[in-house]
């Protein structure tokens, strides 16, 4: 029994509908699937952990006190940015600078849509106030900040009853004298508040990036911190000893102690986590260049995976409309799930964002939802069955109320049936995620025709291959694990530290000793987390990157220097490091923009720490070798894949074994999705017991 206790690791994944687990055991992964919980999210946290603890004959405590790690991805902090629900949040900022926040460099999301409202302000200007201080770019003290005026500020923001607070003053990250001191007086009068200084959320330039992210960390740090430990608290209660691992926008997990320096690292660490369990799954398969496609009950995520790295960039990450420092994997997303609605707006049939969640969901869930989705089109069409448990069993759909309500759009449109509705819907909502695909892709000037597409999420696999047909892609993977994919990716992903620290100068003008005390800074700050989290400081690596640029250009390139090192190792800092960092900064601007600057000489931003300690994650291998054993339909179902209503074979996915190949048209019903083969393609079940759908 204790061999086998060690073996136990859970990943979860949140989402606006289903909560999703893998647990993994030896090599052997187990799945599960239950609804959210939105008034609670921990609630159906330990939903789930009881359902893993009776799958394996144990109660919740023994099999928590068996776990030796518990991996978490969490939407919180987004679901608290889509919705605005955050803190009530006031910011501090150097006198002068009040509305810099507001400014947002003159960027605009969309600058052809005249119609485009600017983001609704976290800190709207009566809780953005300013004290006069001031700290030169080489960290002497020109003006020292006024206390009095300090308080005075804070007073303001009391009687405005906030509940956190924002502080970012000018060169902070050269020198936090001032913001160390305003957080000491914003800790004294005003009680209880939440208080986000920018020298430890993202202490690097420029100005906006770092009072945005610092700003965002306020606005989502209460509800974040106030989730966890709630989770913390009821798993410990259930038993569970270990620390919870908790997964970042970075494609690292980290424990909750680091995450409560700043929560706003756990943004986008769902879709994150999906995209690192495609980066290791795609490389073992033999595509290490992948187009991402998550379709859960909320949301479509996009992504790409480019020589199997998913790397995460610390940049102009917009996210939710505000701009996110903190390194982040990047992921796209759209309102375009399950739970999307159904609706005619002014003669024409759109579908999403609006989504039905999990209360009251879509229709055919039973739960008293109303109006019509992309899960109740599926209902209509066929793909999915009314015949047997849904989600694992947790419940049966339904098909009361759903023709009625697809007719009513057909009415509204003023002609077909509701079969007929339901076909467009499918067709709309497809041509939606198909098209984001393609900005996505263009944007960054890859063509997807030379990709694989990886798909999963509980929707995934029913539109996969009709997405890839038209997007000229010939071969998709879907993971057997696909419909809790993201919460095995937390898997995958290794405990890391991704932070960095700003130093500007020309790269033949370094100041060799001030770089060294940066990483050694860097270094020592992870070694604690590290150390605080139980692992051994010999199992720590190291990647010591660089932020350059050419003069005059408004971004950085972030490049390797030194990979793969012990932490503390810096004994490449040589006379040469200068001219080294000149030519590897060449070579990635020759590869990311076909051209360098011979006759200029590149600047150094920024040094760049990202520290891991390699972890045990699940296999993924598996080419397809035929068996020339022949699947066996189970039934056959009345269903439209895109040609009309005929009878499909349906395949139950237990009685599919590695080496087989189902013909199209047919579909396979996995125990928490459903994979559609579509005319013109073909199933394989290749050796890993994954599925290969392949244009024929």
């Amino acid at each position: 029994m204790t061999n086998r206790a060690k073996n136990y690791r859970v990943g979860i994944d949140i989402g606006g509908t289903f909560t999703d687990f893998a647990l993994l055991k030896g090599d052997e992964v187990i799945l599960h699937k239950n609804l959210s919980t939105p008034e609670d999210r921990s609630l159906g946290v330990m939903e789930g952990l009881g359902k893993l603890a009776e799958k394996e004959g144990l109660d919740l405590g023994a099999f928590l006190s068996r776990c030796d790690a518990i991996v978490h991805g969490t939407t919180v902090a987004d679901n608290t940015l889509i919705e605005m629900n955050g803190a009530l949040t006031g910011l501090i900022t150097t006198e002068g600078f009040r509305d810099e926040i507001e400014y947002r460099r003159g960027y605009k999301e969309d600058i052809w849509d005249v119609r485009l409202a600017p983001p609704k302000q976290i800190t709207p200007r009566r809780r953005r106030l300013t004290v006069p201080e001031r700290i030169l770019h080489d960290g002497t003290v020109h003006h020292a900040l006024d206390e009095d005026a300090l308080r005075e500020a804070c007073r303001k923001l009391r009687l405005q009853n906030v509940e956190a607070v924002a502080i970012s003053f000018l060169f902070s990250f050269v020198n936090p004298e001032h913001e160390r001191r305003a957080k000491e007086i914003v800790t004294q009068e005003i009680q209880n508040a939440y208080i986000s200084a920018s020298h430890e959320v993202l202490p690097r330039a420029p100005e906006y990036d770092r009072t945005s992210t610092t700003v965002v960390n306020a606005y989502v740090g209460p509800r974040v911190t106030g989730y966890l430990e709630k989770l913390v608290q009821r798993l410990a209660e259930g038993g569970y000893t270990k620390q919870l691992m908790v997964m970042q926008a970075s494609g690292g997990v980290m424990t909750k102690e680091y995450i409560d320096g700043a929560p706003i690292r756990v943004l986008a660490s769902g879709p994150a986590g999906g995209v690192i369990g495609s980066a290791h799954t795609g490389s073992a398969k033999g595509c290490p260049d992948l187009l991402c496609v998550d379709m859960g009950g909320t949301s479509y995520d996009m992504s790409l995976v480019v020589g199997g790295q998913a790397p995460a960039e610390a940049g102009w990450n917009m996210h939710h409309r505000y701009l996110i420092g903190v390194p982040m994997v990047k992921v796209e997303t759209l309102g375009a799930g399950g739970g999307s609605v159904c609706h005619v707006n002014a003669g024409a049939l759109e579908v999403g964002p609006k989504s039905a969640g999990s209360e009251p969901g879509p229709i055919c869930y039973g739960r008293g939802g109303t109006e019509p989705t992309v899960t109740d089109a599926l209902v209509m069409l066929g793909i999915l069955s009314t015949d047997e448990g849904f989600a694992g069993g947790s419940f049966t759909l339904t098909r009361k109320g759903v023709d009625e309500a697809f007719q009513s759009i057909a009415d509204d449109m003023g002609h077909g049936s509701a079969e007929q509705a339901a076909f467009d819907c499918w067709r709309v909502v497809n041509a939606n995620m198909s098209q984001g695909v393609r900005r996505t892709t263009a944007g960054k000037g890859i063509d997807p025709k030379d990709l694989v597409m990886l798909a999963y999420g509980g929707n995934g696999p029913a539109f996969a291959a009709i997405q890839a047909e038209d997007l000229g892609i010939t071969r998709v993977l879907v993971p057997k694990a696909s419909p809790t994919f993201s919460a095995l990716g937390t898997l995958v992903a290794n405990p890391t530290i991704d932070e960095e620290r700003s130093y500007i100068a020309s790269a033949k003008a370094l100041d060799l000793e001030r770089i060294r005390q940066l990483w050694t800074d860097l270094s020592n700050r992870a070694r604690k987390f590290f150390t605080d989290a139980h692992f051994a400081a010999g199992d720590i690596r190291v990647n010591y990157q660089l932020n350059m640029r050419y003069p005059g250009q408004n971004f950085s390139l972030s490049l390797d220097y030194q990979t793969d090192v012990p932490l503390g190792d810096l004994s490449f800092i040589g006379d040469d490091f200068g001219e080294h960092a000149i030519a590897l900064f060449n070579a990635r601007h020759m590869a990311e923009y076909n051209h360098i600057r011979e006759h200029e000489v590149p600047e150094i931003t920024g040094v760049r720490l990202a520290a891991l300690v390699v972890t045990p994650s699940p296999g993924a291998a598996g080419g397809f070798t035929p068996s020339g054993k022949a699947p066996v339909a189970a039934k056959q179902r009345r269903a439209n894949l895109g040609q009309g209503f005929a009878p499909v074979p349906v395949y139950l996915g237990k009685d599919l074994e590695p080496g087989m190949e189902v013909p199209s048209p047919a579909i396979i019903e996995e125990t928490f999705t459903t994979i559609v083969v579509y005319p013109g393609w073909k199933a394989q079940v290749d050796d890993a017991g994954d599925y290969q759908l392949v244009k024929t």
